[in-house]
């Protein structure tokens, strides 16, 4: 009975380490391309979420500003007080939003992940 031919065994090694690398090759590329996608949307939220707070806040401001100086000989108090009030609510419920928001699990990395399981199981089976 004769043995396997040791050149066709190697080059069926090799033949082996090649596709591994291949498919290893492409996993990380498909990571590279979620890691570097989700920095620009984290990156372009990081932008507007700024723009928005700042122009927002300034109005609120000027907002406050204004029912001050139109209440100031009556009610000058009772404005003053209603709008600590309401941005003390405001203010709580976007700190529970953000709690509950840091909570949720990400996303990051899941169709590599996927991938992943999907090569592990076809190399076990």
């Amino acid at each position: 009975m004769a043995g396997p031919h040791p050149s066709r065994l190697s080059g069926s090694i090799r033949n082996f380490a090649a596709t591994l690398l291949a498919a290893a090759r492409t996993r990380l590329a498909l990571l590279a391309n979620e890691l570097h996608a989700e920095r620009l949307r984290v990156g372009r939220l990081l932008v507007l979420s700024v723009g928005a707070l700042f122009f927002f806040a300034l109005s609120i401001v000027l907002l406050t500003v204004l029912v001050i100086a139109i209440c100031w000989d009556t009610y000058r108090f009772a404005a003053i007080g209603g709008f600590a009030l309401a941005y003390i609510i405001v203010g709580l419920s976007l700190a529970f939003a953000a709690r509950a928001g840091a909570r949720t699990p990400s996303r990051l990395f899941e169709a590599s992940l996927r991938e992943l399981r999907k090569d592990a199981d076809r190399l076990s089976a």
